[in-house]
């Protein structure tokens, strides 16, 4: 590299920024790979847009945007050496600590075995002249301080994935202190010098913990007299008491939020996931690579592990990698396709999975670990999870749950090209036959994921389980240790069977009879995927209704057949239900309203539910009692409508949905159909989230793409009920033929394999789980 001149450090002047407060500065992670500072090459950081690039990315953010002058970032890491000295007025030497759960001594901060060498260098492209941070001193003064205040600010300015990390953070929720707002301090000459800190009143306490000072709204405050961390509005004003400007102070330690998300990442350690004490054989080399933990998200570790181990998924992002990297827009670290296969490169591709670096006599380097460190998505994660109210945070999520929203913001961004999402997809077939007329409905709808009931009753240890529950009762009535777990195992073979076992419909509507009468439902598969996603239902509802969890042990076979569940269809010498459609207020019932079972409603409303929400569980499950009622509640707790009232079709209100309002778009209902939906489901999914209609010019209402969003999003989260519709026969006169031909969608193709599905990978999860890491 040669010597950075003047001359044209002055050409790039005018580009280089000072980051301000609500930029996003990328100084710890590549945009398009998982490049770090401590990265062989560094990271280099554009001084204008702030986005990181490791050494083989920096030329095409150059080529693509003409930004010349990059900050170099070099880190060098190095055993820690123990400072035993400290000079009159030095800040402490000792860090505070803070109790935690688990770990003796709270944070003990002092588990950094390993400082950094930073080496930082200003860079300026294509020639990638450069000069040292320290060199700065011999320019001229406008250009000096300009380039001096650009570097300090990026390299003092916390980085984009710490704040999200900050903001994610949902730990102990602070209150402000009783004496913020009459707090008397009391007069003294005494200036307390940055790093000291003192009690409430400007009187020091005995040997009290430091006071970090950090740049609002990052402020730690303690109260000796509440004996917590507190919230101070009125900080600045109490500290310009001891002379201190908080305004001028910089940050020079982590925040006690800071701290907390630190150690739930790094708490349980690597020992704690040995399986059984016995080591582990750690492996190298492409396919090969962990994904870290970055705080409860052992959810999507396990989700991406598999998905990038299907052929159709490596050759839409990876094989494609330079395609995608080539029609990212400027900021990459905001593009979903981008993100993607970055993290299926970092998975697959082997960079970030290799054995520690041995010395020139073959002897590995001390400081290396034995495991691999693996990459960390920050990113990813927080694109994934952007506007999301439960993957934004840092919170335990489920991989059912995100399995889907991921597949869904895959679905939105393969509209118009290959959809991976095509291994995963099948069609449902189920059948309804009325008991009374023995006549029956076939209706097909699009699935990703084969919910498997767990049928307690066939489990193979029932005398063991019984032993165990007299002994835990006794245990607990004499106040003594509870007796070793014991698990029920339940065969799979069983679930299946439970998944294809007839199923009693009450109350069922008729459109033979014109009356209520008893239906069976069983369910098929129409078509077999070619990999199979199947969720374990371990909740259940107690006597009490409270929702519990089955404690159960299911072997999975190694090879699945589930050829004998291949659906029919209409078989000859059955005869079809009418299609018609049924009255709004049924003949038993009173004409002003439908009859909704008040006992049921009475029970869940004494469970904390709103009236509002408890008639429409009523109302949907067709008063077919309490736990179908309670399994909608539980289902639809997130909807933005919970507690809206309870509209019916063709009434006037709020979110009616009136025959006389405007149909959605057709475009619309198109975009939706094609990703794998019914027309039924798109227009049912387009009003229910209230979409705007045209306006006298014709177009869609402004809320049309933020609707077409929530539409998906709504038929992901109501696809039971979209289910117990069908089963009520409530479409509105087509006839079952083109019933089911609308569920086939016209969009990506449905496949079809022999009913053999791909076992792609078992899935466990361990709570004390620190890293996803490949193991053998």
């Amino acid at each position: 590299m040669a010597e950075l001149s003047e001359e044209a450090l002055l050409s790039v002047l005018p580009t280089i920024r000072v980051p301000k407060a609500g930029d996003r500065v990328h100084k710890d992670e590549c945009a398009f790979s998982f490049d770090t500072p401590e990265s062989e090459g560094g990271l280099y950081i554009c001084m204008n847009t702030f986005l990181g690039f490791g050494k083989q990315y920096v030329e095409r953010h150059f080529n693509k945007t003409g930004q010349r002058v990059y900050l170099h970032l070099r880190r060098t890491r190095r055993p820690k050496e123990e400072d035993t000295t400290a000079g009159t007025g030095d800040p402490p030497r000792k860090k505070p600590t803070r109790l935690a759960i688990g770990v003796e001594g709270g944070f003990d901060l002092n588990e950094e075995k390993y400082e950094y060498d930073e080496d930082v260098k200003i860079v300026i492209l294509p020639d990638y002249l450069e000069i040292a941070r320290d060199g700065l001193g011999g320019l001229p003064d406008i250009v000096r301080d300009r380039v001096t205040s650009a570097v300090e600010a990026l390299l003092s300015a916390d980085s984009a994935s710490r704040k999200q990390e900050v903001q994610a953070w949902d730990g102990e929720v602070r209150q402000v202190s009783k004496h913020a707002f009459n707090l008397k301090q009391l007069d003294s000459p005494a200036r307390i010098p940055p790093w000291a800190g003192g009690g409430f009143g400007g009187q020091a306490g005995p040997e009290p913990p430091p006071l970090t000072l950090l740049l609002p709204p990052m402020l730690d405050v303690y109260s000796y007299d509440e004996d917590d961390m507190v919230l101070d509005p009125n900080l600045a004003e109490h500290l310009s008491h001891f002379g201190i400007d908080m305004l001028k102070m910089q940050k020079t330690d982590k925040t006690m939020t800071e701290l907390e998300i630190d150690m739930n990442q790094r708490i349980g350690e690597w020992e704690l996931i040995q399986e059984s004490g016995v080591p582990l054989k750690p492996l190298f080399g492409p396919g090969y690579t962990g994904i870290r933990n970055l705080g409860n998200s052992c959810y999507l570790n396990s989700v991406v592990q598999v998905l990038f181990s299907i052929p159709d998924f490596q050759r839409k992002y990876v094989d494609k990698l330079e395609k995608i990297f080539q029609n990212a827009p400027t900021d990459p670290t905001q593009d979903f396709s981008t993100q993607v296969a970055k993290l299926g490169h970092g998975l697959l591709s082997g960079e970030y999975s290799k054995p520690a670096a041995e010395s020139g006599d073959g002897e590995q380097v001390p400081e290396q670990k034995e495991v691999q460190d693996g990459i960390a998505p920050r990113m990813f994660k927080a694109l994934i999870g952007k506007g999301h109210p439960e993957f934004s945070t840092n919170r335990q999520q489920d991989a059912q749950e995100f399995f889907l929203h991921l597949i869904n913001m895959v679905e939105r961004n393969c509209r118009s090209s290959e959809n991976p999402n095509e291994v995963f997809r099948f069609l449902v077939e189920e059948k309804i036959k009325c008991l009374a007329t023995e006549k029956v409905k076939y209706t097909q709808r699009v699935d990703y994921i084969m919910q498997l009931p767990v049928p307690m009753d066939a489990a193979l240890n029932k005398e063991e389980l019984l032993e165990y529950e007299e002994k835990k009762r006794q245990a607990e009535e004499e106040k003594l240790p509870l007796p070793e777990l014991v698990r029920a195992q339940v065969p799979f073979s069983s679930c299946l069977e439970a998944y294809g076992a007839p199923e009693q419909v009450d109350d069922f509507w008729s459109t033979a009879l014109q009356a209520k009468s008893v239906a069976v439902k069983t369910t098929r598969f129409a078509s077999f995927p070619d990999y199979l996603v199947i969720q374990i239902k371990k909740f259940t509802f107690g006597l009490d209704w409270v929702p519990k969890k089955l404690d159960v042990s299911i072997e999975m076979p190694e090879e699945l057949d589930i050829s004998q569940l291949r659906g029919t269809g209409l078989q000859p010498g059955e005869e079809e239900l009418p299609d018609i459609a049924p009255p709004l207020v049924t003949p038993d019932e009173p004409k002003a309203a439908p009859m909704l079972d008040e006992s049921v409603i009475i029970q869940l409303v004494e469970m904390g539910f709103p009236m509002d929400a408890c008639r429409k569980a009523v109302y949907y499950t067709g008063n077919s009692g309490a736990e179908a009622a309670m399994n909608w509640v539980m289902s639809h707790m997130d909807d933005p409508d919970f507690a809206n009232p309870l509209i019916l079709p063709g009434s006037s209100g709020p979110g009616s949905t009136s025959a006389a309002a405007d149909p959605p778009p057709e475009d619309c209902v198109t975009t939706i159909v094609s990703m794998g939906f019914s027309r039924d489901q798109a227009l049912k999914a387009l009003r229910a989230t209230v979409w705007v209609p045209p306006d006298e010019g014709g177009t869609c209402g402004k809320k049309r793409n933020n609707s077409l969003e929530r539409a998906v999003d709504w038929i992901f989260s109501h696809i039971d009920d979209l289910d117990a519709e069908a089963a009520m026969d409530t479409s509105e006169g087509r006839s079952a033929a083109d019933s089911i031909s609308e569920s086939i969608p016209v969009g990506p193709k449905v496949r079809d394999g022999p009913g053999k599905p791909m076992l792609c990978n078992k899935r466990s999860h361990h709570n004390e789980e620190p890293v996803d890491r490949n193991e053998e």
